[in-house]
């Protein structure tokens, strides 16, 4: 917990639940509601936290405008653009076809409860920062189960890295086309699959995907001195990645409840 490495601390919470169902009994459930208070004194927290969040934005993003300026962001604004396209269009297509057709869920719906989430992850660009959030709004607002939320929102968080996929696959394109490389059909395979792998073990802090980038770039032969240039405007590419990062662990918590639900009510 001290380090922030939240996949060892799913695992051993995973044990733990476990004993506590094994063991049963009195001592078991005076476990689990120590456990279920710990939770709600969190979410009381993190509702007084949130109270200072647009001080906190202004914070963040304010001198990263003064260092950046103008002069580095707009020669650059296409790979914002793009990564930004991929993103909208990937939770929007992909998400919203997960949703309607397997979660029973209007994408709508599913969008203006999670937004206060999307917001976070946009401005603090971690998915870690978000975890809390994400699976306030999921239990309260989307009404999901919180033992499949408090599952798969931690687990995707760590794995599920769709948006970091998308911004490296749009970053290498970029320096290729920087540097006037042209990629065969078998690079652009090894784009993918490194791309994918790397985005699995990234870690939901904020300048992860630039590290994943360099092994992608070395793996096509693209000089490294390219990550100095996209390094500039990482933050606002980071941005849309962590919030579609996020949005995809509240989708797939949400199929996973409605396949649960209707689990239940087949004789």
């Amino acid at each position: 917990m001290a380090n922030g490495e939240i996949l060892p601390l799913i695992v051993f919470s995973l044990f733990l639940g476990m004993s506590i169902l094994k063991m049963g009994g009195e001592k078991g459930k005076l476990l689990a509601n120590f456990f279920a208070a710990c939770a709600e004194t969190s979410y009381t927290l993190i509702g007084i936290i949130m109270k200072f969040t647009p001080i906190g934005v202004f914070a963040l993003l304010f001198p990263i405008i003064v260092q950046s300026g103008v002069d580095i962001v707009l020669p650059l604004i296409s790979l914002i653009g793009s990564v930004a396209l991929g993103c909208l269009l990937h939770g929007l297509v992909t998400y919203g076809a997960l949703l309607k057709f397997l979660g029973k869920m209007s994408p709508l719906r599913f969008f203006r409860n999670i937004f206060e989430a999307m917001t976070v992850a946009f401005t603090t660009v971690s998915s870690a920062a978000t975890l809390p959030i994400n699976m306030k709004n999921c239990q309260d607002n989307l009404k999901l189960r919180p033992e499949i939320v408090s599952f798969v929102l931690p687990l995707g968080a760590n794995i599920n890295m769709d948006g970091t996929a998308i911004y490296i696959g749009v970053s290498t394109i970029f320096a290729a086309n920087l540097y006037g490389v042209d990629f065969s059909w078998g690079q652009m395979l090894i784009i993918v699959l490194t791309g994918t792998l790397g985005s699995i073990g990234a870690a939901g802090v904020p300048g992860a995907a630039v590290i994943m980038l360099a092994t992608v770039l070395q793996s096509v032969g693209l000089p490294l001195e390219a990550i100095a240039i996209i390094a500039g405007v990482d933050r606002f590419t980071d941005m849309f990645a962590t919030c579609l990062n996020i949005t995809g662990d509240a989708t797939v918590a949400a199929v996973i409840n409605e396949n649960e639900n209707r689990r239940e009510i087949m004789p």
